[in-house]
């Protein structure tokens, strides 16, 4: 992690230490989520003695089509999990923004008090000018969120 990331990290720690659960209270944690059906699409290590390269306990068995993945888009507040909407192909800022007015505000609207926050990583498609322009049209505040910080961000053990 760059140094200015780490700064930025620290200010957002100390910007919001004192905060007190009511203000947390008021927050929309958001994520996306890719599910595999098997494995996982990082790297494999295998630990294995000298003379084991191709012994089978040390092989991972592979899986004819690759298995299949989920995406979806999730979110909670101190009033519960939200709604998950899954995403169909690739999302992008048009695909995010329609999930935005369809999905998370009517859940908003029902389950969140009048003065709520919306978080966000800072995805590009999150940050496109045309979401920009979404949140400031529906007046909703964004909590500004520090790069590179998932392990922020409650959703994420969610």
């Amino acid at each position: 992690m760059s140094l200015q990331n780490r700064r930025r990290r620290l200010a957002f720690a100390k910007a919001h230490v004192d905060w007190t659960p009511k203000q947390w209270s008021q927050v929309l944690f958001s994520d996306e989520k890719k599910c595999n059906r098997i494995g996982s699409d990082g790297r494999i290590y295998v630990r294995r003695r000298i003379g084991e390269v191709y012994a089978p306990q040390c092989l991972r068995p592979t899986v004819k089509g690759g298995g299949g993945s989920v995406m979806t888009w999730g979110c909670f507040s101190a009033s519960g999990p939200g709604p998950i909407h899954r995403i169909v192909g690739k999302m992008d800022a048009q695909m995010y923004e329609g999930i935005m007015e369809n999905v998370m505000m009517p859940y908003a609207n029902d389950n969140l008090p009048l003065n709520w926050t919306f978080q966000q990583d800072n995805d590009r498609k999150h940050t496109a000018s045309r979401l920009q322009r979404w949140f400031a049209t529906n007046h909703i505040r964004l909590l500004h969120w520090p790069s590179q910080s998932p392990d922020l961000n409650p959703i994420e053990n969610l």
